[in-house]
């Protein structure tokens, strides 16, 4: 891990759009009536749980690159794994899973061991393509 996060131009505008991916997938996790997409993969649901938290992770791990910093941030995304199921336990319409909480844990380190590498530079590399 770095002792610098990096240098972001538009460190805002993607904290912001973190922010709000965190917004929607907190919302589509307590919605009564969940969006039903089917790819007649198997496990989707599971998959998608695997996509979302990765999405999260990845994304705030492009922004921040120190230790105490990293750190927080997969610690929260675990937790709020953890507590969207738990919450979900309490309504009728829907129903918490060991497994989908398995999904989201899984997809919170796959982003966290990709952040290890050169991609974790993805958004200082793409702003550096702008200007």
């Amino acid at each position: 891990m770095s002792a610098t996060n990096p240098q972001l131009r538009y460190r805002s505008l993607w904290l912001l759009i973190g922010y709000l991916l965190i917004v929607l997938v907190v919302y589509l996790s307590l919605v009564s009536s969940p969006i039903d997409i089917d790819t007649r993969l198997p496990y989707q649901d599971k998959l998608f749980h695997t996509f979302a938290y990765f999405s999260l992770t990845f994304w705030f791990m492009q922004i921040y690159h120190i230790r105490q910093h990293v750190l927080f941030w997969l610690i929260f995304f675990l937790c709020l794994g953890f507590f969207m199921e738990y919450l979900q336990s309490f309504d009728a319409g829907r129903q918490s899973e060991v497994g989908d909480m398995l999904a989201n844990t899984l997809g919170v380190l796959l982003a966290f061991v990709l952040s290890r590498t050169r991609m974790r530079f993805i958004l200082a590399k793409m702003e550096q393509l702008i200007h």
